[in-house]
């Protein structure tokens, strides 16, 4: 089979992963396609977590006719009994003549033995077959699996001056219904939702992915280090179709705790200072599981983010307005820096706009310049 037709249907198996986007938690993404004689004899995604791998969904479309097949897969199968068998050694039963895999699996309990074991039973193995587009789809658990952080990506809605409000603290709305659509589908290909206690009572916010059609409802996560949020917040309510997780400090207070525990609500003790301890808390959230997350905070905790490095992607709207005003909350707020050229830039940016609205998003590149200004713990309050 030739490399054009390699490219083809690993093609395919990429968009067949990226279909499930937001649906694995912190399993990856996976796409799988079986083709005999030039025909496609079956395919499969990886849906949830704890069910069946790509390769088994397409294993099991073959049928009689994955024998003498060609598999291709986004991911390397894995090697090792999860809380499902091994994929390779479901290829090599089923008599996979060759398989082409487009990124190793960086999962240090996989990590090449599955490509290892698929030629030691004399299967013919290409691997690195368009690696960089499956490693930007599963980017989240790259970064999850290797280091139990989960995904940071920041979003922000401002106007051409950088404002994310009015100065008398009006924001609704900023941007247009197509910019505000496209985050409700971040929100539902997240983990988590994050934002500080300031944007809650400024707010009060659902923290919710609202589509035309039922979308998987992400972990609502406030920070808030003198625990000041109002029982009857929005976040707070619904635990049972939404669960919320509030983070803070060992000096918040017994009782403000003891009424957001009554509702259901989980609260995270993230360092014994002032401000919560935001390195702690991601750490804290990978944890329980939840690999990434849609930081949609105010101007403070986005800054103190940036500050502690923890952002790994930046998705910037713009509306085509200026509102001006001395005092009106800007989306970063933060020391800064003395030179130009010390200043953090986004790199692998991409321009796309909805309705009037213009979206830039691109992932920071800390150096060392950039970092030299900034505290190492990340603090908030």
């Amino acid at each position: 089979m030739d490399i054009l037709s390699d490219e083809y249907y690993m093609r395919l198996a990429l968009q067949l992963a990226g279909s499930a986007q937001g649906q694995t938690g912190i399993n990856p993404v996976v796409g799988c396609v079986l083709v005999k004689d030039g025909r496609i004899v079956g395919m499969g995604a990886h849906l949830r977590r704890g069910e069946a791998h790509a390769e088994i969904h397409a294993l099991q479309m073959a049928g009689n006719e994955a024998a003498g097949s060609t598999a291709y897969v986004t991911l390397e199968p894995c090697s090792h009994y999860g809380k499902t068998p091994p994929c390779s050694h479901a290829l090599i039963d089923r008599g996979i003549k060759r398989v082409v895999v487009a990124s190793v699996d960086p999962n240090p309990r996989v990590a090449g033995t599955g490509i290892q074991r698929l030629r030691e039973a004399g299967i013919e193995v290409r691997a690195g077959l368009l690696a960089e587009e499956a490693a930007q789809l599963n980017e989240v658990f790259n970064k999850f699996i290797v280091t139990g952080m989960p995904w940071v990506t920041l979003k922000t809605a401002a106007t051409l001056d950088g404002r994310i409000a009015s100065k008398t603290g009006d924001s609704k709305w900023i941007t247009g219904e197509a910019a505000r659509a496209y985050v409700h589908m971040l929100r539902h290909q997240h983990g988590a939702i994050m934002v500080g206690a300031g944007t809650v009572r400024a707010d009060d916010p659902s923290l919710s992915a609202r589509l035309s059609v039922p979308a998987l409802q992400p972990v609502r996560v406030l920070v808030d280090g003198a625990l000041s949020t109002p029982p009857s917040a929005k976040a707070l309510q619904g635990q049972a179709m939404q669960r919320t997780l509030v983070l803070t400090t060992a000096g918040a207070s017994a009782e403000r705790r003891a009424e957001l525990e009554a509702l259901g609500v989980e609260v995270i003790t993230c360092g014994d200072g002032a401000h919560v301890d935001l390195s702690l808390a991601l750490r804290e959230l990978g944890k329980r599981d939840i690999a990434s997350i849609l930081l949609e905070g105010g101007g403070g905790l986005n800054g103190a983010m940036l500050e502690a490095r923890l952002i790994d992607k930046m998705v910037l709207f713009y509306a085509p307005i200026i509102i001006g005003g001395d005092t009106a909350p800007a989306n970063f707020t933060f020391r800064g820096y003395e030179r130009m050229q010390d200043a953090l830039r986004l790199e692998r940016l991409k321009v796309e706009q909805f309705g009037e609205d213009f979206c830039l998003s691109g992932y920071p590149r800390y150096t060392e310049n950039s970092h030299a200004p900034f505290s190492q713990s990340g603090e908030v309050k």
